[in-house]
């Protein structure tokens, strides 16, 4: 293992108290914040006074539930300082637009989230100047045969949506440094698995709405990096965070701090589940997607930078070839056997299973889909922990046979 463990810093923040003493943090309710003197409020606006020093503006600038909240994720992702975000997309979208400006280029991997791909391909040419470079992230000297002058960014997932590939984090880190650029890490997929930042990466994002809440009912992300990105985030005249608004709610702040100790067991329950089933369906002769299995291209490497405490991730593809069968096996696993929901979405404690290519990565063109390996008939399912093992691989058998997969001899 190359990575760190985390639970040792989010432990020790446990210690701190409420302000009223009660063992969880309080809510501050407040979206602005008042001051003893009015020769403060001047010094806040300049800058020279900020919530570290026990000030707080308006509660788009800083909240200090939503700044206890981002003080678990840097603890969690091992970093000096983080801040959350009322969507994962509000987290990518305000650390790309900080670290590059018009005219700037950015290298992602082709495989990414359909949400991602769009703001790099489509919205940040067209309203910021900002173009981008899609590459198999795999391919290390592809990734450095597209970096020129004009980058300022790479960026990629830490375990690719929906393909599953996992990035060589420590190599693209190296490559990063050599180009006098910063690596930005998505770790949505793999939390606490995988420490991109104890890898050499400088700025992890998150959407909290998959694994870190886990329930499927906050929408929210995090950024996590150094304490003067992060501030630069919350800019007075140039933050994103600060001027495009994706503010969390404390209220939310609050529900998901409660969760955060919880992580640890709910990862590795969906691991377990995920690794005994995707051993399953290998034996059966289903064509199954797991970095967990011998098989995967990526398996030893996961092996290298992984935490063995939590497995290898909650998140399987089986490829159906076309979307039609696709199709019928998800409506067989749902409506008949009630093995899991037809929803996007990853990290609910039931089943989410969605045919990828026509769904969570359909911003991508056809070509662009092929070239990141998702094919149109690529289910991806986000395994649940709830029943026990052989009554869901009963249902999940059922449902391959009534579609045509047989058992491999």
């Amino acid at each position: 293992m190359t990575g760190r463990n985390p639970i040792e810093a989010l432990a020790h923040l446990r210690h701190e108290f409420g302000e009223h003493g009660g063992i969880n943090m309080s809510i501050e309710a407040s979206s602005t914040f008042t001051v003893m003197e009015p020769g403060t409020m001047p010094e806040m606006f300049k800058g020279l006074k900020g919530h570290d020093a026990g000030c707080y503006l308006y509660g788009r600038h800083f909240n200090p539930t939503v700044y206890n909240l981002g003080l678990q994720l840097a603890a969690l992702e091992g970093t000096e300082a983080a801040y959350c975000t009322a969507s994962g997309m509000g987290a990518i979208s305000s650390t790309v637009m900080a670290l590059a400006k018009a005219g700037d280029h950015i290298v992602a991997s082709s495989a990414v989230y359909g949400g991602t791909y769009a703001l790099m391909h489509d919205f940040l040419p067209v309203k910021a100047g900002i173009t981008t470079s899609f590459v198999d992230i795999t391919d290390l000297d592809a990734v450095r045969a597209a970096i020129t002058e004009k980058t300022t960014v790479l960026y990629t997932e830490s375990v690719s949506n929906p393909t599953l590939r996992v990035a060589d984090i420590p190599k693209l880190a190296a490559i990063a440094k050599d180009a006098g650029i910063p690596l930005v890490v998505d770790n949505t997929f793999s939390p606490l698995i995988l420490n991109p930042v104890a890898l050499g990466a400088d700025i992890v994002v998150h959407s909290i709405t998959k694994f870190i809440s886990g329930m499927s009912d906050i929408i929210a992300g995090a950024v996590c990096g150094s304490k003067p990105f992060i501030e630069s985030l919350m800019d007075l005249h140039e933050g994103p965070l600060m001027l495009l608004g994706p503010t969390m709610d404390p209220k939310v702040a609050s529900k998901i701090s409660l969760r955060i100790p919880h992580l640890p067991i709910r990862m590795a329950a969906h691991s377990e589940r995920a690794l005994a089933l995707a051993r399953r369906l290998e034996e059966y002769g289903a064509k199954v997607g797991y970095p967990g299995l011998p098989s995967h291209e990526d398996h030893e490497l996961l092996d290298e930078l992984a935490c063995p405490d939590y497995g290898y991730g909650g998140v399987m593809t089986i490829d159906m070839e076309t979307e039609d069968r696709a199709n019928q096996l998800m409506s067989l696993l749902q409506n008949k056997y009630r093995f899991g929901f037809m929803a996007v979405s990853l990290g609910y404690f039931d089943t989410l299973m969605s045919c990828s290519g026509s769904s969570t990565s359909s911003e991508l063109t056809d070509d662009d889909k092929s070239s990141a390996g998702i094919s149109p008939g690529l289910v991806r399912l986000s395994i649940g922990y709830t029943g026990t093992l052989e009554q869901r691989w009963r249902q999940l058998k059922g449902a391959l046979e009534d579609v045509g997969v047989q058992a491999a001899a």
